[in-house]
């Protein structure tokens, strides 16, 4: 049977020396441990999210190196000079800031080793980078549903009591989660290693070269259940300034069309219109397959309830109105003394047909896997009676777990009945087992969903797309209105502008009464700190940043005030900067275009220096070029270096006028009065070979 097509339904299918399939993630967790301890040359790490404090075994062990995910790369890296870690996960949208880890990047760039790396990559208008594959010397690799994060982790018995799902001392207990990942060795991992490699040239420009010599990696504490067997991996990517990638899609209509006896599927979701039209037709057909589903009994958080969940109920009706021959089961699995809320999360993406074809990935069966979400998928075809038994043993591996059963009374019973439908059906009844599904979705719910196309796109929505699903024609604003309104808005800014410069607030934000505020608490054991914190929170609501500066430099002194006022400029940058990034991004970016993506990559790519050039000669306001900054490439370790190199030359001049004043002031003898002649003249020559430096460097710039 030939099902693999390169370019049409596989991006590539390479040779697995073995293979293993994982369910659930204390086994997945555990073996991804134990690789990254194997690990000499390279490991790349590729996700939909990340968290640096995530535990990946629970209790203790015996090896002396960390369980934590950051501490245990920083580790590796540490001991192993050769060894570079790359992780690459998906810049999320704000609506899911307060689910991520906040700064990632300062967690996996400034608190590990040089040699680890961390990037987050953005996606095109509405898409996310849904992958997630580990890759170990291009020897080993994992790929499937599980992302290395928090929730995630959990055995088959997913007892509702178990602490150790707990992934934070003290924290709530997650909901079960059910998943599956699949590790490769050989070929098949190389063929990996390379698609982590192009998705980081994607992300950051950089170009990494492959081992020179593969070599060959395997874990003794995970048993193989495939050798030399090809393997196919499936890829989704939306268009980006190149044709649009459905592989994932084309095999799954492929599998379907070819399966005969069976398809057991276990997903999140069931919402895909092209997947949902071929389960149809396979129903339709007089001695086709057996159709069975497993999936949650409802999705994770409201707002997938609320929109993904209405739209499975629909494709679960189309589906039941077309079973004219009652092949067709949809089963979620029950967990006695579970409730809504802490039903089993049945995450997996699988697929296995007639004992023959077994797919594991990262791909969920809707619109947005096949089309818009990059995705990999990995999928096997069994040609010989050692495979099959292999592929038959991992679907009953499966079906034991949600039937609390064993593997081999599974095995009997679907040899005696020859059917599936019929193997289930005999062993259900125990207070955990598999149960129809039967959505409820209240007509309300119903009729307020907003179109599908904006729920579960499966193509990029434009501006103009989102505004008339989101906006009806009467109530868009007319030209003139939005007009009015930029009127509107200069008029506020200039009517603030008029109060800070005209009003008593104008005394604010002079050196001379600033310094008497600040003078106030000089003399308390928290004077500094408070000094830090006007420094910080005026520089946020746009008081000058330099006149803070001077105001701590006249109370505190020169050098003390400076490193007082610098302290408090850096956390209002950074604070700005995060505030930038994780708030303002997206919006940012859609109303200055691509001019800002090309000039935020342009200055990314310089990094530091690009930041040193902006603090030594400002072209904005501070707290407006610290937004900018987060809204840029730049990554926080480059902006933040940057400014204390930019900001370091005018604070020490700022500090060295400031005492030199002081002393005049208190003795204004020639000596004093000469060193501050001196001190300005040192700095004037300093601007204008600054200038000349500066005026060279854009001659030669491209």
């Amino acid at each position: 049977m030939e099902l693999f097509r390169e370019n049409d339904n596989c991006w590539r299918v390479a040779r697995a020396e073995r293979v293993a399939c994982l369910i659930d993630g204390a086994a997945y967790f555990a073996a991804v441990r134990q690789a990254i301890l194997r690990a000499e040359h390279s490991i790349f790490i590729l996700g939909w999210d990340i968290n640096s404090r995530f535990a990946l075994v629970r209790g203790a062990v015996d090896d002396g190196m960390p369980v934590e995910l950051r501490d245990l790369l920083n580790a590796v890296a540490r001991d192993r000079p050769d060894l570079d870690v790359y992780i690459l996960a998906w810049d999320f949208a704000a609506l899911l800031a307060l689910d991520r880890e906040w700064l990632p990047e300062y967690r996996f760039n400034w608190r590990t080793h040089k040699r680890v790396r961390f990037q987050l990559q953005e996606a095109v208008t509405g898409a996310s980078h849904h992958q997630k594959v580990v890759v170990i010397d291009d020897a080993l690799a994992f790929s499937g549903g599980l992302d290395l994060t928090l929730g995630r982790w959990d055995t088959p018995a997913h007892d509702l009591n178990d602490t150790r799902r707990r992934d934070t001392d003290g924290g709530p207990l997650p909901r079960p989660y059910h998943d599956v990942q699949m590790v490769v060795s050989g070929p098949c991992a190389a063929a990996l290693g390379a698609l982590a490699r192009q998705r980081w040239h994607d992300a950051t420009g950089e170009r990494l070269s492959a081992p020179a010599e593969g070599k060959s990696l395997w874990l003794e504490s995970v048993e193989a259940e495939f050798h030399d067997i090809d393997i196919a991996i499936s890829l989704t990517q939306a268009a980006k300034g190149r044709r649009q990638v459905r592989q994932v899609e084309r095999l799954y209509l492929d599998m379907i069309e070819a399966a005969e006896h069976y398809i057991y599927i276990e997903n999140q979701y069931l919402t895909a219109d092209r997947i949902g039209a071929a389960l149809v037709a396979s129903l339709g057909r007089e001695h086709g397959p057996e159709i069975i589903v497993v999936t949650p009994y409802n999705t994770n958080g409201w707002l997938s309830q609320y929109t993904m969940d209405v739209l499975r109920s629909r494709m679960l009706r189309r589906l039941r109105e077309s079973d004219k021959h009652g092949r067709l089961r949809v089963y979620y699995p029950h967990l006695p003394d579970a409730g809504e809320e802490m039903a089993i999360n049945v995450h997996a993406n699988v697929v296995v047909a007639d004992d023959r074809m077994l797919r594991i990935g990262s791909a969920n069966l809707n619109n947005r896997s096949m089309g818009l979400d990059s995705e990999c998928d990995l999928t096997l075809l069994a040609s010989d009676q050692a495979s099959r038994r292999a592929v038959q043993g991992f679907r009953n591996r499966l079906l034991a777990e949600h039937l609390d059963v064993e593997q081999a009374e599974v095995a009997r019973q679907y040899r005696d009945r020859s059917a599936l439908i019929a193997a289930i059906e005999a062993l259900q009844g125990r207070p955990r087992s598999l149960r129809k599904l039967e959505p409820q979705v209240s007509e309300e719910v119903e009729q307020n969903l907003p179109d599908k196309a904006l729920i579960d796109p499966e193509a990029p929505v434009d501006g103009e797309r989102l505004r008339d699903l989101l906006v009806p024609k009467a109530a868009r604003r007319s030209t003139a209105s939005r007009v009015l309104l930029g009127l509107l808005a200069l008029t506020v800014i200039l009517a603030m502008a008029a109060v800070w410069r005209w009003s008593p607030l104008a005394e604010v934000i002079d050196a001379q009464t600033l310094s008497t505020k600040i003078r106030d608490i000089h003399g308390s054991l928290v004077g500094p700190l408070a000094a830090i914190a006007i420094v910080m929170i005026g520089s946020l609501i746009a008081i000058p940043v330099t006149l803070l500066i001077v105001a701590c430099m006249l109370v505190f002194g020169g050098l003390a005030g400076g490193v007082y006022g610098l302290t408090g400029a850096m956390l209002s940058a950074v604070a700005a900067y995060v505030a930038g990034r994780y708030l303002g991004q997206n919006t940012l970016r859609r109303l200055a275009g691509p001019r800002l993506n090309h000039i935020s990559k342009r200055l990314a790519n310089r990094g530091i220096l690009a930041v040193v050039i902006v603090r030594l000669i400002p072209i904005a306001p501070f707290v407006v070029v610290n937004l900018v900054a987060g809204v840029s490439h730049i990554r926080l370790r480059d902006f933040t270096i940057g400014s204390v190199i930019g900001m370091l030359p005018a604070t020490v001049a700022l500090a060295l006028i400031t005492e030199g004043v002081l002393r005049a002031a208190q003795q204004p003898t020639l000596y004093h009065l000469s060193l501050v002649v001196l001190v300005l003249a040192l700095l004037a020559a300093g601007g204008l070979l600054l200038r000349h430096w500066l005026l060279n460097q854009k001659q030669h710039q491209p």
